[in-house]
């Protein structure tokens, strides 16, 4: 996949300790990069947008995806991770907040590039629960894609581009994209 704004490339992606897991680390750096182009796409101003008043605001939502992502790496994957109140940029602008957070994906792609299969098997608290390694690195992901879509949807709102993330949109398509619309793409092996 292309993004407009590419934060880390794929020649920067760590290899990991055993191939089996390096579908983990690109998968991991691809989220970044979907996230950085999402939030990307907003401005100072927008920061205070909700589209309903129990909604989170955009800033609310990049914060908590930032100070959540510090909570699961650490708390919950046993990462080495900055003390909580280093993790938000003193300032707050999408630009700001998208560097802190591909600042903050490096130093985990290279941890968890050398982990072993033992590592990603081990089982963890998470919550009121246990589970392990690798279900709760999974759980991270989609807690990542859940927000990133509830911010695309605030992109819509705002009557914004929304970027790619997995393949053309209303806004962004090239030659050769076959979004399955239609039930003969879909029938296609």
């Amino acid at each position: 996949m292309n993004y407009d704004k590419t934060a880390i490339a794929d020649s920067e992606i760590p290899r990991a300790s055993a191939l089996i897991f390096q579908h983990l680390l690109n998968t991991y750096a691809s989220e970044a990069n979907k996230l950085n182009s999402v939030w990307l796409e907003f401005t100072a101003d927008e920061l205070s947008f909700r589209p309903h008043p129990r909604s989170s605001t955009v800033r609310e939502i990049m914060e908590h995806e930032l100070l959540s992502a510090r909570r699961f790496f650490g708390e919950f994957l046993g990462l080495p991770e900055p003390p909580a109140a280093a993790v938000l940029p003193e300032s707050r602008t999408p630009e700001d907040l998208a560097a802190r957070m591909v600042e903050l994906v490096h130093p985990r792609l290279m941890f968890l590039a050398s982990q072993s299969e033992q590592w990603w098997l081990e089982v963890m608290p998470f919550f009121d629960v246990e589970r392990e390694r690798i279900w709760i690195f999974w759980r991270r992901v989609l807690h990542t894609c859940h927000h990133r879509t509830q911010l695309t949807v605030y992109l819509k709102l705002l009557d914004k581009k929304v970027p790619s993330t997995y393949g053309p949109t209303a806004d962004v398509t090239w030659d050769g994209a076959d979004p399955t619309l239609s039930v003969a793409a879909a029938s296609r092996k």
